[in-house]
């Protein structure tokens, strides 16, 4: 391979391409192969996600984002508690406005932090979920509005669970959304 003026490898944009789809289908054969039903057509078309290939960065395929990020979309449109409870992973990070780590149990949800960690803000983000605005970074997951929101598949294939609520980088997401409506 010839190099470039700065001694990088010049590899040609065909080459380059070819190796996206090399991996692409790599990482999508390895997948549905923890899957009984995958959706092939839908995770080709939408496996690309910023970061990278969903498929190569979280294990698991578009397909089962989407169908993670409808369920929660549904719960938070109807405030469901339940349904939302089910779709974290326990415990489940959260992060306060104020930057504070704690890791929450199902019953410190259910006794009193519910209302806290899904205000109003937060079911609001939650009921507008598009895989279309995730990001994805290797080996942790997708997340959305500048990490506010992290899914992550607790396995191979498997389907992604709510792992983190951000309220702080929430704030920064509307404070960042302020400045671009008023620019």
């Amino acid at each position: 391979m010839p190099l470039d003026a700065t001694g990088e490898l010049d590899i040609p944009a065909e080459a380059g391409a070819a190796a996206v789809n090399e991996a692409e289908r790599d990482c999508l054969l390895v997948v549905w192969e923890q899957q009984t039903q995958p959706d092939r057509e839908f995770d080709r078309a939408n496996d690309v996600a910023e970061g990278g290939l969903i498929s190569c960065a979280t294990g698991t395929s578009a397909s089962q984002y989407e169908a993670a990020l409808s369920r929660l979309r549904n719960a938070a449109t109807g405030n469901d508690r339940n349904a939302l409870v089910s779709e974290l992973s326990i415990p489940l990070l959260y992060i306060d406005a104020q930057g504070n780590r704690r890791d929450l149990a199902d019953t410190d949800l259910a006794d009193r932090g519910f209302d806290e960690v899904f205000s109003s803000d937060m079911l609001a983000l939650l009921s507008d979920l598009d895989i279309d605005d995730m990001t994805v970074v290797p080996d942790q997951g997708g997340f959305f509005e500048l990490g506010a929101v992290w899914l992550s598949p607790g396995e191979p294939g498997g389907s992604p669970r709510l792992v983190t609520i951000n309220r702080q980088a929430l704030a920064e997401a509307a404070a960042n959304q302020d400045t671009e409506t008023s620019s």
